[in-house]
């Protein structure tokens, strides 16, 4: 069951989650992915509600963002177990089946392909109208040097060598999972 929300009465809630890690999940063919995101934005642009999610070049998710552009956000509310955070942030979907591994609860969405994951239930289903990759000329050198040092293996889980790719996804439906 699927309580219907209003996403801006929910910002709080969905921004604060953020600072420490929200999923976003992907799907294409038949492969379902989830990733643990920590740098997104939440807001209004062309007069529509758009989650804003960045995802490194060189990560599963944006392979299959590419494919399929359709993403849901997965919020924890409440006392939930942070274990899923952590291996979906530091494992690959081409590696692990996080959904199965995790033990995740799949729920279907209700106008995408894409479904939401019941631990977490908090759910924005989004439709991309735009992305774009990050200018590194245009980033400043202090922050590229705090988050894109180049010492690093660029195909590790963990790597911070990569830019991003900015995914603009129009909210189409908010909802807590019940």
């Amino acid at each position: 069951m699927k309580k219907e929300i209003q996403i801006f009465e929910h910002a709080n809630e969905i921004l604060q989650a953020l600072k420490t890690g929200i999923l976003i999940t992907t799907k294409a063919k038949s492969m379902v992915n989830t990733m643990t995101i920590a740098w997104g934005t939440l807001g209004i642009e062309w007069n529509i509600p758009i989650f804003t999610a960045f995802v490194r070049e060189g990560r599963y998710t944006r392979e299959l963002l590419d494919e399929n552009p359709e993403f849901t956000i997965n919020v924890p509310l409440g006392k939930f177990d942070r274990k899923i955070l952590a291996f979906c942030g530091e494992n690959s979907g081409r590696k692990y089946d996080k959904i199965k591994e995790m033990s995740l609860t799949l729920e279907n969405s209700d106008c995408i392909s894409v479904p939401g994951i019941k631990e977490l239930p908090l759910t924005l289903e989004c439709k991309i109208i735009y992305s774009q990759m990050q200018d590194e000329k245009a980033i400043p050198s202090y922050i590229k040097e705090k988050h894109y040092p180049q010492n690093v293996d660029r195909l590790s889980p963990l790597a911070n060598k990569a830019f991003h790719a900015a995914y603009y996804g129009e909210i189409v439906k908010a909802y807590i999972i019940e």
